[in-house]
C-alpha cells in the first residue's frame, strides 16, 4: 500500500462499476454487491469522496459505446482523479484499445489502478506489464468464451435445434422443437394469408385486400410477463415477413443474416440485421416441421416476391403495371438483352409500343427495335392459349370454387373473431366476481376491462351481422353453365368484355419465364422462354408505312375510286352505305369520311361536268333524251339494247352518249309490244 501517497488521497477516488448484459444485472446480484462495496475500501484507504459511475450496468465492455467509460476517461483528463477502484481489469475493458488508452491516461496524470489483488501504478515498469498482461488475459477470457459459445450454438443450429424466437403461428415444444399454435384463429389467419398471396400475387394486393376487409392479423407484442399475441390491421413489412419466411415452408433455417462491424468516428459500430444471400445461410434444413405451405410454394412465392421488384434493375420482370399491353416486363431485345420500355399514344392513350431504350440512354444513339404492341400481344396470347386449352374446364372449375371460398373465408374470419371477444369477456367477468366488491381501487379497474371487453365483443357481433346481412353474391345456375362453356372456349374467354387485364398478364406471368425479340427490317422474331424450360419462336411480319389496324378494306376502296368519277362525296357515301360496307372502325360512311378516304388514297375528287365532257349520261338524262320514263330505260339496259356500266351493285348506270343516239338513229328499232299482249303500248320515238 506504499503506493498510494498523498497526492492521490488528495483527489478523488473513482469506483467502475459493469455488468455485462441486463440478464446480470437482474440476477446476479453478488457481482454488484462486491462493485459497490470497493467505494467502502477506497473510504478506508484514506480517500474522503468517492464517485460511483454505474452507468454501464448491462453493457459489454467489448468496445460498444460505454457511457460511463467515457465519463471515466474525461474525469482523469482533468486531472481529479487520484485512483480507480474495479474488481478486475475485465470490468475495466475487454478489449486492448480501451484497456491500453485507460492505461496511458492513468500514467500521464498519476492516477493508481485499485483491484481486489493489489495496488498498481502505470507509471512504473513492472505494474505497467502486469496491467498489459491482465489486459490481454481479459480479451483473450472474453475470445475464448464467445468461440465456445458460438460453437456450441452452431452444433445446435446444425441440428435444428436452435430457436431464438417462435415466429407467430408456432410455439416451442420439449425436445428443441416447434409446432404450430393450437389457437385456430391464428392459424386460419396466416392460412389466409397464403391463400390470399396465391390469389392476387403481390405483396401490396393482398395488404390492400385484408385492410379494405377490415381482416386482423395476430402480432407479437412484450410484456413483464413476456410475448402475448394482439390482433391488428396488416402493414406491409407484417405479410412481407410472413411470405418470406421460410419457417412457414416447413424448413429451419439459420443464418439468414449477418453482423457487419464498422469504424466510424474512431470507434467500432456494429450493424446486426444484415441480410446475406440465400447461398450463404448456415444451415437449411427442408421438411424440418409442419409448415403452412408446402416448399415448393415457398420457393414460388420467393421467386414471384423478388420478379415484383420494379428498382431492381434489369434482370427482374417487375410487378404487374397497369396499362392494355400484355408483355410489359417480360419482353426483352435480343440486340442488346435490356427490357423494353412500353409507351402509351393515341387520344385515350391505349396504343401501346413496345421500344428499346438501352443505346439511346447510354449512348445518345437510336433505339435497339420499336415496334407496335398489338399484333405480337395477340401472337403471343393465341400461343399461350393453344398451350392451356386442356386446361380450361379445369380453371373454370377453380374459379367456381374460389367464388365460394371468397364469400366464405370473411364470414369465417370474423366469426373467429367473435368467438375470442366472447372468451374475453367471459375472463373479464371471472376477474370482475372474483374480487371483493369493496376493494374498489381493484374493483373499478376490473369493471372497466370488462366494459371495455363487453364493448369489442360488440363490436365483433356488429361486423359479423352487417356482413351476413349482405345480398348473396353467389353465382346463378346460368353463370355457372356460362362459366363452363368459356372454360371449353378459352380465346372466347380469354376476349370477354369482362376478363381484366390484370389476371391475362399473371397467366401470361406464370407460365412464360420471358420473351426475345429480335426485329430486321420489316419481320420480328419473337422466342418465348416458357417456365418449364421449352421455347417456341413466332416469326411475322410489321406494318408498312401508313398500314395500321383501321386500314379501309381493299374492295371498299375501289368501290370509291370508281364512284368518284360519277358522283360527289354525299352520293358515295349512300351508295356504299346501301352496300352495308362499315369504316374499319364499324361506323357508317358519311360525306366527310369519303373525303378522308379519298384524300388518304390520292383519288380526285368528282368535278360538276366531269361526266357530261366524257359523253356520259346517266338514266335521268338519256330519258329525258329518248322522251321516255326511266324505267324504260332501265327495260333496255336489262335486254341489252342499250350499253351501260355499273360501278357496283346500287351504283348510278353509266350509258355512253353515242350509243343514245346511234338508237334514236335506228328509227322504230324499239316500236312493237314488248309481250303477246295485244294492249302493249308501242313507243313514239318522233
Amino acid at each position: 500500500m506504499n503506493k498510494i501517497r498523498s497526492e492521490h488521497l488528495s483527489r478523488l477516488a473513482y469506483v467502475y462499476v459493469r455488468q455485462s448484459t441486463l440478464d446480470q444485472v437482474q440476477h446476479n446480484h453478488e457481482s454488484q454487491i462486491r462493485q459497490y462495496g470497493l467505494a467502502d475500501r477506497a473510504r478506508g484507504l484514506g480517500w474522503p469522496e468517492v464517485t460511483v459511475i454505474d452507468d454501464d450496468l448491462g453493457r459489454s465492455g467489448s468496445g460498444i459505446h460505454r457511457p460511463g467509460f467515457e465519463r471515466l476517461l474525461a474525469a482523469l483528463c482533468s486531472g481529479a482523479v487520484g485512483a480507480v477502484f474495479c474488481i478486475e481489469a475485465s470490468r475495466l475493458a475487454r478489449n486492448g484499445r480501451d484497456w491500453h488508452t485507460l492505461l496511458e491516461f492513468c500514467r500521464l496524470v498519476g492516477t493508481i489502478l485499485v483491484d481486489e489483488d493489489g495496488v498498481y501504478d502505470p507509471r512504473e515498469p513492472n505494474d505497467r506489464l502486469l496491467l498489459g498482461m491482465k489486459g490481454t488475459l481479459s480479451e483473450m477470457e472474453l475470445s475464448t468464451f464467445r468461440q465456445r459459445s458460438q460453437a456450441a450454438l452452431d452444433q445446435k443450429a446444425k441440428r435444428g435445434e436452435l430457436f431464438m424466437t417462435a415466429p407467430i403461428g408456432y410455439m416451442r415444444v420439449s425436445n428443441n422443437r416447434i409446432e404450430k399454435d393450437p389457437d385456430r384463429r391464428i392459424r386460419e389467419a396466416l392460412d389466409l394469408v397464403f391463400r390470399k398471396f396465391r390469389e392476387f400475387g403481390s405483396v401490396r394486393q393482398v395488404l390492400i385486400w385484408f385492410r379494405e376487409e377490415r381482416i386482423e392479423l395476430p402480432a407479437a407484442s412484450y410484456g413483464p410477463e413476456g410475448r402475448y399475441i394482439v390482433w391488428k390491421l396488416p402493414v406491409y413489412n407484417t405479410l412481407w415477413h410472413v411470405l418470406t419466411n421460410p419457417t412457414y415452408g416447413g424448413a429451419y433455417a439459420f443464418g439468414k443474416t449477418k453482423t457487419i462491424v464498422r469504424i466510424e468516428s474512431g470507434r467500432k459500430r456494429l450493424y446486426s440485421g444484415t441480410h446475406v444471400n440465400r447461398e450463404e445461410w448456415q444451415v437449411l434444413i427442408v421438411e424440418h416441421h409442419a409448415g403452412y405451405i408446402s416448399w415448393d410454394e415457398y420457393e414460388s412465392n420467393r421467386k414471384l416476391i423478388t420478379d415484383n421488384a420494379n428498382m431492381k434493375g434489369n434482370m427482374v420482370r417487375g410487378a404487374v403495371k397497369r396499362g392494355g399491353t400484355l408483355l410489359a416486363g417480360l419482353i426483352r431485345c435480343g440486340h442488346c438483352g435490356r427490357k423494353l420500355h412500353v409507351a402509351y399514344s393515341g387520344t385515350k392513350g391505349d396504343i401501346g409500343r413496345y421500344s428499346c431504350q438501352g443505346s439511346m440512354i447510354n449512348h445518345g444513339g437510336p433505339r435497339c427495335i420499336s415496334f407496335g404492341a398489338l399484333r405480337v400481344d395477340q401472337r403471343v396470347a393465341e400461343e399461350v392459349l393453344h398451350r392451356l386449352e386442356p386446361l380450361g374446364i379445369r380453371a373454370s372449375l377453380d374459379a367456381i370454387e374460389r367464388k365460394r371460398l371468397n364469400e366464405d373465408e370473411r364470414v369465417r374470419h370474423k366469426e373467429l373473431a367473435l368467438e375470442q371477444a366472447r372468451y374475453e369477456a367471459a375472463r373479464a367477468r371471472r376477474q370482475y366476481d372474483a374480487i371483493d366488491p369493496d376493494n374498489r381501487l381493484v374493483a373499478s379497474e376490473l369493471e372497466r376491462r370488462w366494459n371495455d371487453a363487453l364493448a369489442t365483443q360488440a363490436q365483433r357481433q356488429g361486423e359479423l351481422d352487417s356482413l351476413r346481412e349482405q345480398p348473396a353474391d353467389s353465382l346463378s345456375a346460368a353463370a355457372r353453365d356460362e362459366l363452363m362453356r368459356l372454360g371449353t372456349d378459352l380465346p372466347r374467354l380469354w376476349n370477354h368484355p369482362a376478363s381484366a387485364i390484370e389476371i391475362k398478364k399473371r397467366i401470361l406471368r406464370t407460365v412464360l419465364k420471358e420473351i426475345v425479340v429480335v426485329k430486321q427490317d420489316h419481320t420480328i422474331r419473337v422466342l418465348l422462354h416458357w417456365q418449364g424450360g421449352d421455347h417456341t419462336e413466332l416469326e411475322f411480319e410489321t406494318n408498312r408505312a401508313g398500314q395500321h389496324r383501321w386500314a379501309t378494306d381493299v374492295g371498299t376502296i375501289d368501290i370509291v375510286r370508281a364512284l368518284a368519277r360519277t358522283l360527289a362525296d354525299q352520293g358515295i357515301a349512300a351508295v356504299v352505305n346501301r352496300l352495308g360496307k362499315r369504316t374499319a372502325k364499324g361506323l357508317s360512311w358519311t360525306a366527310a369520311r369519303i373525303c378522308i378516304l379519298r384524300k388518304d388514297h390520292a383519288i380526285a375528287a368528282y368535278r360538276e361536268g366531269e361526266r357530261q365532257d366524257r359523253d356520259e349520261l346517266n338514266v335521268s338524262e338519256v330519258a329525258a333524251l329518248l322522251g321516255v320514263s326511266a324505267p324504260t330505260v332501265f327495260r333496255l339496259i336489262r335486254i341489252k339494247r342499250l350499253p351501260a356500266t355499273q360501278a357496283c351493285l346500287g351504283a348510278p348506270w353509266i350509258l355512253r352518249r353515242v350509243d343514245v343516239e346511234a338508237l334514236i338513229t335506228a328509227r322504230g328499232a324499239i316500236e312493237g309490244p314488248q309481250s303477246g299482249d295485244p294492249n302493249q303500248l308501242s313507243i313514239d320515238l318522233q
